[in-house]
């Protein structure tokens, strides 16, 4: 007999579980998607909790469009008060947002935001899905949401989540109409709408029922209203819930519990306190019956869904419950044993393979067992062979006997036949060379390129939903509890001892054997300095790495191609490598391989190496993401080189540099030929800031940098001194308003911003210079712009500033607050929200001038 869960990821502990018990599966449906949190890690009450939840089989999934639409408050009551399995589907990642707490954009940014949920999802004991949408940026309208994703695609997967989870009830968090906020929160709306008529009807992506589901009617649609964002869409009439309700087992109320949840979606500022008391949670119909009495109503809940025979499993669990001892949960374990075995002796149902997983998840917590499988290395290669250690410590005198322990997928497998005496440590290695599917780590919707601009592509029905991947390896340790066979899986992680932190856990990858690194990504060929001199042009670092422990000596060949057209434009080839080294550095001069007459300015790179395993090529890099509230991202990256040829003159030869949340503006100053000194809280004094031609700081840095509240006068001194500061966009502080950093007042406001990267731009005062000097800007210099024009624009501008440039999204008011001057004293102030930290990476010329320009504006 064999129960199994299909959707495990490497930030949680996901069991996959076998029972090997005697007894023919009758019906079982394939559960494809399935995805539970371990709730019993807190001891004894956790263990009671997650009992009485056995007593209940409702489910609710709530449905929005990014990290942090949920609501924080509402989830945790319905898992944990309710107790019923609850679930977020969030369309996107949030890959198109800001990041407050590093430079990390793009897919980078929604790896964040998919690991910040999952540590979200811990807290409140919810489950998380996703569809392949890509979150391309702000949208103003859901007309061009959907357009921009594939509508017929972000249904299909919505639909597959539903006949997967098969929610009893679904809860929108927005309405599909402009008191949504945006394009994307009323386009998920409208896709919560559709799925759940959809996901009913066979003639409704019917290939999905070949791979393992069934079709599905939720009981009723349910929008949960909200007073936020300037929008008030609750009334009395509406069905309540006080979701601020205190949990003695938690021992803390859901608005606790939802503070500490919001608190881990960090990239996006979102810290927020425990809150206490009442929280009044409001509710209209959408689609089906209203609810009179619970969000659940006409659903039955209890064990008699699963049939007649399920009413003595309810029973047995009162019985247990009753009797329960938290200072011995393993008194329990001989009757949730058996408790086990009726279960199995069900008809085959998704709540019947939930049910089983939470109840061994519960046997294993009450028998105080415990069991890993670390390695004392982060990475192992591809084709190595390596070694791990499988401890289990049975620290009760529960029955369980250890028989052996199988690497999945891999052909190992140890006998051990061990009693495991009370609290002993039992560890046993193994060695062997996994068969490992290239890139296993890379996250599965990034395993191809992006279908359009607004989808990833995911047609594997395997994966298709999930949070994350499955770990690399892992293994299952076959024990008997109580004389019944339990397969309990756990991945290999890493395991080390941090002198801070103490013991840590960490994803294991197997990594490739060889990598590539291209820097720098964006090159700069027309640089010229005031004098009328052509910069140097930084050369193209081509750098392939050896993982091997044992260094093969090789050959290698490097080359570039050109994208657009995938002609080779260099080669070089070196005989020899790798034998005193793990790098081999090959420097190429521009001149080698760009002409722009013949050769498109998007660059390729690959290297192919050959030894006496034969000849394979590589053209990426892993990147690692490290931060502490969340485990490691692993992920495999391509360069792609952007040669910039457009003439661009610079002006000035020292600038100051202000880290803020997290840009690369740094090194965009550096390509244009600029000696780049960070500014922090030691060096912001008047006599170290003389010295700058300009300063320049990265976005948000008002918000990050404490020491620029009162920091910013001297910034304002320097600028009275003569001095040019330029300040990328920030945000309103918590308290709603701007940061002070301004020698005249304006307002930030994040409703204010050009979503549309193609707007039309309108110079409003073509003389300013700006936008004559030293670089004269054109039209064309706002071609070839990436998701956005601005964001956080300037507001409410006082009648000192100039505004030389006008803008606006379809539909719209033109607003003039993208780039706004001003001179104080013999300098100049400049506030940005035009989209640099954007632009640059992307390698757009134009955005290259405008920054040029504003490091070069005139002195009074």
């Amino acid at each position: 007999m064999t129960a199994y869960l299909l959707a495990s990821t490497a930030m949680k502990k996901r069991y996959f579980l076998t029972l090997i018990f005697g007894i023919i599966l009758l019906g079982t449906q394939t559960q494809v998607l399935s995805q539970q949190v371990n709730q019993n890690s807190g001891g004894s009450a956790s263990i009671l909790q997650s009992l009485k939840k056995m007593q209940v089989l409702g489910s609710v999934l709530y449905i929005a469009a990014h990290p942090d639409d949920e609501n924080n408050g509402l989830l945790p009551y319905l898992a944990k008060e309710k107790m019923y399995r609850t679930a977020y589907l969030s369309l996107t990642r949030g890959d198109g947002g800001q990041n407050l707490i590093g430079p990390e954009q793009g897919i980078e940014l929604g790896m964040i935001r998919t690991k910040e949920l999952l540590a979200a999802r811990e807290a409140d004991g919810a489950e998380q899905y996703f569809t392949s949408a890509y979150e391309f940026g702000f949208s103003k309208s859901m007309d061009e949401a959907l357009q921009v994703w594939d509508r017929k695609k972000v249904l299909a997967d919505a639909v597959w989540v539903i006949r997967n989870y098969k929610p009893d009830v679904m809860i929108a968090r927005f309405p599909p109409d402009a008191r949504a906020g945006h394009g994307h929160h009323s386009a998920s709306a409208q896709i919560a709408r559709e799925a759940f008529v959809a996901a009913a009807d066979p003639n409704q992506f019917p290939e999905q029922l070949k791979n393992g589901v069934t079709v599905w009617q939720a009981k009723r649609l349910l929008w949960n209203t909200f007073n936020f964002g300037g929008a008030n869409t609750t009334s009395n009439d509406q069905f309540k819930i006080d979701v601020g309700v205190f949990n003695a087992l938690e021992g803390k109320s859901y608005g606790e519990i939802g503070g500490e949840a919001r608190s881990m979606h960090k990239s996006q500022g979102e810290g927020r306190p425990r809150r206490k008391g009442e929280i009044i949670e409001y509710f209209t119909t959408i689609v089906g019956e209203a609810p009179t009495v619970s969000l659940l109503d006409g659903v039955n809940i209890d064990w008699a869904r699963l049939g007649p025979n399920a009413n003595d499993i309810s029973l047995a669990l009162d019985a247990v419950i009753k009797s329960y001892n938290p200072l011995q949960p393993s008194l329990s374990v001989p009757s949730l044993v058996k408790i086990y075995a009726q279960i199995q002796q069900l008809p085959g149902s998704v709540w019947k393979s939930y049910k089983l997983h939470a109840l061994q998840q519960i046997i294993e917590a009450a028998a105080g067992l415990s069991v890993e499988a670390f390695t004392n290395n982060e990475k192992a290669v591809q084709g190595d062979s390596i070694s791990f250690t499988c401890a289990v410590n049975n620290r009760t005198n529960a029955m369980v006997t250890l028989q052996n322990i199988v690497v999945e997928g891999q052909s190992f497998a140890k006998t051990i036949q061990q009693n495991l005496v009370q609290n002993k440590n039992y560890n046993y290695v193994v060695a062997l060379k996994p068969v490992i599917a290239n890139n296993q780590f890379q996250p599965y919707w990034l395993m191809h390129p992006k279908q359009t601009d607004g989808m990833f592509m995911v047609n594997d029905y395997s994966v298709l939903g999930k949070a994350w991947n499955d770990p690399a390896l892992s293994v299952q340790f076959n024990c008997t509890i109580e004389g019944v066979v339990f397969s309990i899986t756990r991945p290999v992680q890493y395991k080390y001892v941090d002198p801070v932190k103490g013991e840590c856990l960490q994803p294991f990858i197997i990594i490739p054997p060889y990598e590539l690194v291209v820097k720098p990504t964006v090159v700069l060929t027309g640089v010229v300095s005031e004098k009328g001199k052509k910069n140097t042009v930084t050369p193209l670092q081509l750098t392939v790495q050896s993982n091997q422990e044992k260094q093969i000596v090789a050959g290698v060949g490097f080359s570039l191609m050109s994208q657009q057209s995938g002609k080779q434009i260099f080669q070089q080839s070196l005989d020899s490598v790798f034998k005193d080294a793990k790098t081999v550095v090959l420097q190429v001069p521009v001149s080698k391989f760009y002409d722009p007459a013949q050769v498109s300015n998007t660059i390729t790179a690959t290297v192919a190496v050959t030894n006496n395993l034969g000849t394979q090529n590589y053209n990426q890099h892993v990147q690692k993401i490290t931060y502490d509230h969340i485990p490691n991202t692993h992920y495999l990256t391509q360069d792609i080189v952007k040669v910039v040829d457009a003439p661009i003159r610079v002006k000035g030869g020292k600038v100051g540099y202000i880290a803020g949340s997290g840009d690369l503006t740094e090194e965009a100053l550096v390509q244009l030929g600029y000696r780049v000194e960070k500014i922090t809280a030691a060096n912001m004094t008047p006599q170290s800031l003389a010295g700058f031609d300009a300063i320049v700081t990265g976005v948000r840095a008002y918000n990050v940098n404490g020491f620029l509240k009162e920091g910013y006068q001297t910034l304002l001194q320097y600028v009275q001194n003569g001095g040019n500061l330029i300040v990328q966009y920030n945000r309103t502080g918590s308290n709603g308003l701007t940061p002070p950093m301004a020698p005249y007042p304006f307002t930030i406001s994040a409703g204010s911003r050009v979503t549309e990267e193609n707007a039309e731009v309108v110079f409003t005062n073509p003389t300013h210079p700006v936008l004559q000097y030293p670089n004269a800007i054109t039209a064309s210099d706002f071609e070839g712009w990436v998701q956005e024009r601005s964001t956080y624009q300037a507001t409410a501008i006082d009648s000192k500033y100039d505004a030389p440039l006008s803008m606006h999204d379809k539909n719209e008011q033109a607003s003039t607050g993208s780039l706004i001057t001003c001179a104080y004293g013999k300098g100049n102030f400049a506030y940005v929200s035009l989209a640099l930290f954007r632009q640059l990476p992307a390698g757009v010329a134009g955005a290259y001038k405008l920054l040029a320009n504003l490091i070069a504006l005139p002195k009074h």
